[in-house]
């Protein structure tokens, strides 16, 4: 992926690294190849959204760079949505089997490229990728924007031998560095979807249109299960398994759902605005009347709309960039939203992993509720709070998303620094 035409952000950094722009460009002349590792789920639009976030970092501090992406799933509406963007971008596929990867597209990029960069995500996701470039390509690695909560011996290696490793939250941060993990470098760094820039205006504005909606004049709620009913979407459980989910989901999912369903009557009754019912995760599609929508008041009930398809995250942050706000209990939406200057709650159940904690690391404490420890009121009245003071919030928002910045500019530039010199 050439990206030249980046002059200007460049001499940006250039002043920000207090280099000055042509040692800065002389350590580029011979561009480099980076094997992105990326894209874990295609029924998840916070999974997609990690890869053209960190595409966007890359394009900004590393525009002179090429990148071959190795997605970890085989959709091609998502190619697309990404070569739309960047139409130089390659894309190889392929999967492991007994440690060895059967794809000579991949074995090519692979031999290719100088260096390997694994992208934000649930923890390394991606090791059996890491492990077979350590042990067969034998070239420099990365890791960026995870999070980690267990640290096994496999795990161990592929964390000491990396160049770097960026957890996206404190306590991830804390866990690699209680355990002496030797990487080159550990530090944070935000979800990468926080730099998501994507758009898809076009399926926006029909949908708005088709029910009417204005601008900075909705709500936009997302649901979930306190644990992802992954048999619902392919994989292959057994009947144990089944039944454990289920009963967790079944335990929780009215409690946690009538706190945002109070959230949710309170806006409609004191704004008489609608409010849209969105899926970060196509099976929430099946539980979004159930939860949500069904068990609302009538008067209530007539203002609500439901998205009643699964979209991608370009047709999600042009819907969240149109809206007043975002409620979510999955992460992801709410960080499209912030990207996309739309204030954001995040209703956080236990089962979520430890990522949650960002959201308190970025400066955003007021706008995340510990499901199990808030009330539906509390989250009504912060709700409230920012439509009576819209731009009380967007400054809130806007110095959280500085913060976000600045730690991208920090360890973006050690990324650029020890890729150019892998």
């Amino acid at each position: 992926m050439n990206r030249r035409t980046h002059l200007k952000k460049l001499m940006l950094l250039a002043g920000a690294s207090c280099l000055p722009l042509p040692r800065l460009l002389a350590q580029s002349a011979k561009p480099k190849t980076i094997l992105l590792v990326s894209g874990w789920q295609y029924y998840n639009i916070g999974d997609i959204a990690h890869t053209p976030g960190l595409l966007a970092l890359l394009n900004i501090y590393l525009p002179d760079t090429n990148v071959i992406l190795w997605p970890g799933h085989e959709v091609r509406a998502i190619d697309q949505m990404l070569l739309q963007k960047y139409p130089d971008l390659q894309i190889v596929t392929g999967s492991l089997r007994d440690g060895n990867v059967e794809s000579e597209a991949v074995i090519r990029a692979a031999e290719t490229a100088d260096f390997m960069l694994h992208g934000s995500g649930p923890s390394v996701v991606a090791q059996p990728k890491l492990q077979w470039w350590k042990s067969h390509i034998k070239k420099p690695y990365g890791i960026y924007g995870i999070t980690v909560e267990d640290i096994g011996a496999e795990r161990r290696d592929v964390l000491d031998n990396a160049a770097f490793v960026y957890l996206r939250d404190s306590l991830s941060e804390k866990n690699l560095r209680d355990n002496n993990i030797k990487a080159g470098a550990i530090g944070f760094a935000p979800d990468a979807t926080f730099a998501m820039d994507l758009r898809n205006d076009h399926d926006t504005v029909n949908f708005m249109n088709t029910h009417q909606l204005q601008r900075k004049q909705f709500l936009c709620v997302v649901t979930r299960l306190r644990r992802t009913p992954y048999y619902q979407l392919g994989r292959d459980w057994s009947a144990e398994q089944i039944k454990e989910v289920d009963t967790l989901n079944d335990q929780h999912k009215e409690e946690d759902n009538k706190k945002l369903r109070e959230a949710i009557i309170t806006w409609v009754r004191q704004t008489g605005l609608p409010v849209v019912v969105c899926p970060e995760m196509s099976y929430q599609l099946s539980i979004m009347d159930e939860l949500v929508i069904d068990p609302l008041p009538p008067d209530v009930r007539s203002h609500v709309i439901k998205m009643d398809r699964y979209w991608f995250c370009d047709e999600a942050a042009s819907l969240y960039a149109s809206a007043t706000a975002v409620i979510s209990m999955e992460c992801h939406s709410p960080i499209i939203a912030c990207f996309n200057n739309t204030p954001a709650f995040y209703l956080r159940q236990p089962q979520d992993t430890i990522k949650g904690q960002m959201w308190y690391d970025i400066g955003l404490e007021d706008w995340v509720f510990e499901i199990e420890e808030t009330t539906g009121q509390e989250i009504a009245s912060r709700l409230m709070e920012v439509y009576d003071d819209y731009g009380a919030a967007q400054r809130k928002l806007e110095t959280a998303m500085d913060s976000v910045r600045n730690s991208y500019r920090e360890t973006m530039l050690d990324v650029r620094n020890r890729i150019l010199n892998a």
